[in-house]
């Protein structure tokens, strides 16, 4: 099993919850998240004042999957997200160890 987590654009999420829909993945956690990369931020003028924005909104999603699902996965994201821009994130996959769904005691792939 694996964790993908992508970090997005705000406005690519239901892009990126219909393709992950269309494969087959169920359940997905959104996180509002600010952060920057190569994009470094951007400046803003408010009230006439101009000012730098270090951190940019963006979303964390996190994706538990079978292992073997993990390519498909990633391939619906990053087409879904894709705008061809600097600033639309990146994709990683981490390792899960063990699942439990609380409600019925289903253990790893069955929790998913």
């Amino acid at each position: 099993m694996k964790i993908v987590m992508a970090i997005i654009k705000p406005f690519k999420l239901e892009e990126v919850r219909d393709a992950l829909t269309g494969i087959g993945v169920h359940g997905l956690t959104v996180t509002e998240v600010k952060g920057y990369g190569r994009q470094k931020g951007h400046t803003e003028i408010y009230r006439g004042a101009e000012y730098a924005v270090s951190f940019l909104p963006k979303l964390k999603i996190e994706v538990a999957v079978a292992s073997e699902l993990t390519s498909s996965v990633i391939d619906a994201i990053a087409a879904a997200a894709r705008t061809g821009q600097i600033g639309d994130g990146k994709i990683f996959v981490v390792p899960l160890e063990k699942a439990v769904r609380i409600r019925t005691g289903e253990t790893d792939v069955d929790a998913l």
